[in-house]
């Protein structure tokens, strides 16, 4: 049954300076003429704005307050809006807001660098302006905090793992905005003896799809595991599949420029190698039969270089065979190590002997990293806890005499990957910059919105995920499918690429209840030109019971597909992008939408579903900082009233 009267527009919350002018508008429908009275509510005093009667409330910012409006038909039925907050910032820096602003987030406030000790609390506060009323997502190192959602950061009892880089994104239709970046220490100050980093770098490397060589199952399943530990140790981690001799060249290079003083550097490689005369080679996917050193990357060149960058602990963890190979063949050019005390090496295997994959459900496993995940995370001397994961695979029935782990090290101090970080000086060049895309909502000629996810498994590995947002009343059976349109020489790559299973993979991240409609794109690095995706929606609508096919495309920027391989990432001056140590790229005006009602494809139910948002897509109305029991209350006591009164 029709309801007697309906809100059609519901007013929204705004934060603003003190004396900015704007209206608060609701609009509704009903049977019978209707009837318009706003209140508003500061503190716990709730009343009647005397002649506030019409569909448009003009203020002029004063204080912050709560609003509400109530629409009452001839018949004596009321409803209310939502409840809308009007934040008003008394104190913003001159200039602020900006001539001709038309809403967008401006920060008035950005957080502070604090040093707080375990155990004891954290908090951080930023604020912005904006029109819709801003909503705020919070990082650490680039990562996104998924219950940290509000002006507010809180962390009740602080661990050294909390210790990082934050930054905290506010946003809305409009686009959105970046605070500056802060590090926060947790635990002893860093002059007090304690060992620290000024920053965590890693760059995690898996071949799997050779060209002349046998494929591996391994390494895809290794370096997403490992990847999450380091993240949660604070490190910034590159994870990237399936490279040629040129990529992982490249990569290597980035990865070197963004070492510096004082840092934890973890390079890690699992895929098909070999070993000659005491140095070890890496063999990337294009490398021809036979090995060769000039068709492969050197392991002792790249930690050479390493040390050439101060930093203060190198690991190299190499998840390969060491089969002695080619022994005619010339030596690399490496120069001796420096003895500088900081080298780690873990070798998932002893010399001339080969490392073993275990096979786990749809994936496998390699011997070494079902060991190294167990211990990585203690908090202990990165030697002692290598030489634990050494005993476990010691006593693994599977491998025993085939495989036993070796490890050599130069470490003189007692250094653990647990180690907080204290960044020294200027902030360095983030690494891992641009992992996370922020999520779009894209809307059908028939009304439909469905909301766009962007993640990133792998650094060159993603995921674009669609949803259909309620409500679908006018609506039944909607059904999405993500496709590629042109057949390019980049199509083809993706093609050639993707690699099976890794969707059991993502439902290990997100529950698969919140996964819709996904489409894999593969070797972003390979990529020319920009993509573009076609969102196909098949539905019916109750009124002709015909079967309705409309759809969008969606324009997918190459510059932000494959960055990790570009040597910098510069901004134009005054360029409004994400700050150094986000992981975010902002895709203002970078996602163009197309539309094409006629557009046809082929049925498909989206087997698993869409992702957390990587930031802000939903603009709520509900006022951030109240309790809402206590505005339930007000609506109650409001409604009690009748709209031929004046309060509750």
């Amino acid at each position: 049954m029709q309801e007697a009267i309906a809100i059609t527009e519901q007013p929204i919350s705004v934060s603003v300076p003190v004396g900015f002018s704007f209206t608060l508008r609701c609009r509704a429908q009903g049977r019978t003429s209707l009837q318009y009275q706003w209140f508003c509510q500061h503190q716990s005093d709730c009343r009647l704005i005397p002649g506030a009667t019409n569909q448009d409330l003009p203020i002029i910012a004063e204080q912050t307050q709560l609003y509400t409006c109530r629409v009452n038909d001839l018949h004596r039925n009321a409803v209310f809006s939502d409840w809308v907050k009007v934040e008003v910032h008394q104190c913003v820096a001159r200039g602020l807001p900006p001539r001709l602003w038309q809403g967008e987030p401006v920060i008035v406030l950005n957080p502070s660098e604090q040093r707080v000790e375990v155990g004891q609390p954290l908090q951080l506060h930023c604020a912005a302006m904006g029109v819709p009323a801003p909503s705020y997502q919070w990082y650490r190192n680039g990562n996104l905090l998924e219950q940290q959602k509000r002006k507010k950061l809180w962390i009740a009892h602080a661990k050294i793992s909390d210790s990082g880089t934050y930054l905290c994104c506010a946003s809305n239709r409009h686009g959105e905005h970046w605070t500056n970046a802060v590090d926060i220490h947790i635990g002893s100050t860093c002059g007090s003896g304690k060992f620290f980093a000024t920053g965590k770098i890693a760059l995690l490397v898996g071949n799997n799809r050779y060209q002349h060589h046998p494929n591996l199952l391994a390494p895809v399943r290794d370096v997403f595991e490992l990847s999450r530990l380091l993240k949660h140790l604070g490190f910034q981690v590159v994870s990237l599949l399936d490279l040629n001799k040129a990529e992982m060249a490249t990569a290597v290079s980035r990865f070197l420029q963004l070492l510096g003083k004082g840092v934890y550097a973890v390079f890690y490689y699992a895929g098909h190698g070999y070993e000659h005369l005491g140095r070890n080679y890496m063999v990337p996917v294009d490398a021809p039969q036979p090995y060769a050193p000039e068709n492969c990357i050197s392991v002792q060149r790249i930690l050479q270089k390493m040390q050439q960058q101060q930093t203060a602990l190198n690991i190299i963890l190499l998840d390969t065979c060491r089969k002695w190979y080619n022994p005619g063949c010339a030596l690399s050019q490496v120069q001796p190590l420096e003895p500088w005390g900081n080298t780690v090496y873990g070798y998932s295997t002893s010399e001339d002997a080969e490392a073993y994959e275990l096979q786990d459900g749809e994936f496998s496993s390699g011997i070494f990293m079902k060991y190294l995940k167990k211990h990585i995370l203690q908090e202990k001397k990165v030697t002692h806890m290598l030489e634990d994961v050494l005993e476990d695979i010691g006593r693994d029935p599977l491998v025993t005499g085939k495989q036993v782990m070796e490890i050599k090290h130069t470490l003189k101090e007692a250094r653990s990957l647990t180690d907080p970080i204290c960044p020294l000086g200027a902030p360095t060049e983030p690494w891992g910059h641009g992992q996370e895309l922020p999520s779009r909502t894209v809307t059908f000629p028939c009304g439909v919105r469905v909301e766009l996810h962007f993640l990133r498994l792998f650094s060159n590995l993603m995921f674009v995920c669609a949803k259909p947002q309620p409500p679908l009343a006018h609506i039944t059976d909607p059904q999405l499918l993500l496709h590629q349109l042109a057949e390019t020489d980049d199509v083809a790559i993706q093609r050639e690429s993707c690699l099976d299973h890794v969707e059991t993979l993502l439902a290990s991240v997100y529950k698969r209840d919140e996964l819709d409609c996904i489409f894999q794109l593969c070797a972003l690095q390979k990529i020319q030109t920009d993509v573009v995706l076609q969102l196909d929606l098949h539905y019916i609508r109750p009124s002709t019971k015909q079967r309705t096919c409309e759809s969008l495309q969606v324009t997918l920027p190459k510059s932000l597909l494959g960055q990790f391989f570009s040597q910098r990432n510069d901004s134009q001056p005054g360029s409004q992008r994400a700050p150094a140590r986000t992981g975010s790229v902002c895709l203002q005006d970078a996602l163009v939408l197309g539309t094409d009602p006629k557009g046809q494809g082929s049925l498909s139910t989206g087997s698993a579903p869409s992702l957390p948002s990587s930031s802000p897509s939903t603009f709520s109305s509900e006022p951030e900082e109240n309790d809402e029991s206590d505005l339930g209350e007000l609506c109650l006591a409001l409604l009690r009233a009748g709209p031929g009164q004046d309060g509750p």
